[in-house]
């Protein structure tokens, strides 16, 4: 299995970045990471490997990209607009220095995004914020409104809300996207959701479901025994949804 380690200096985040290519063809899946986690988490905790199969067979292609969780979300020692600030440096270096990359790497175009807990709200988040670059999009285990309190979850941005803060939590600006071009680009996305039954995330990820279903957009919608939270469910359910 090919293997690749990149690293550079992110002009739109100013600091080092790394990342890690699995596979020489096929769908290009840009994974992102869970909760505060790294870009070589998914290797370790064996999801690479269960993924294995589809990568040798040139199915997929993987850019395992790193977060920078603990300098947007889960910076509490900044003020909540400067950590969704944060974030959007961190997208602009998805989409101007990893999505190149991506489409320098492999020829498919088809670019798919993936995560699980925290990663698939970026998943989600940056799909549906940019249908139009990305073919299919995959939350395992996600949350998709940031500012709400599941279970022992807090709230990371603290109470605070602008615009910035709004079309980044898709369960709220889905509610109100009514842009027909913008609606049509979703449509055509391949949506997947998976989670546990007694996830606190459960709610909200019914919830979205519900929500795109009712905006005429198809999703599938995947529930699992208890929390499913947790890298032994991640190696089952990876290789059935991305």
């Amino acid at each position: 299995m090919n293997r690749e380690y990149h690293k550079w200096f992110s002009n739109n985040l100013q600091r080092e970045m790394e990342l890690l290519i699995f596979g020489h063809g096929g769908r290009a899946v840009l994974f992102f990471p869970t909760r505060m986690a790294r870009f070589y988490d998914y290797e370790n905790w064996g999801i690479i490997d269960a993924l294995k199969p589809k990568i040798e067979n040139g199915e997929l292609q993987l850019f395992c990209v790193d977060s920078i969780d603990g300098e947007s979300f889960y910076n509490s020692d900044v003020f909540p607009s400067v950590r969704i600030d944060r974030h959007l440096q961190y997208e602009q270096y998805l989409l101007k220095e990893v999505i190149p990359l991506i489409q320098q790497k492999n020829s498919s175009n088809y670019i798919q995004t993936s995560g699980c807990s925290m990663g698939a709200y970026h998943a989600i988040n940056l799909a549906m914020r940019y249908p139009w670059i990305f073919k299919k999009t995959v939350g395992i285990s996600g949350r998709y409104d940031l500012t709400g309190s599941p279970g022992n979850f807090k709230d990371l941005l603290s109470g605070f809300h602008n615009d910035k803060v709004y079309f980044n939590m898709p369960t709220q600006y889905l509610a109100n996207l009514s842009d027909h071009k913008f609606l049509d680009a979703v449509k055509q996305m391949k949506i997947v959701l998976a989670v546990g039954e007694t996830d606190p995330f459960f709610n909200n990820n019914q919830y979205i479901s519900n929500l795109l279903w009712s905006k005429g957009i198809k999703n599938e919608f995947h529930t699992w025994e208890s929390d499913a939270h947790r890298p032994y469910f991640w190696r089952k359910m990876a290789p059935l949804y991305i």
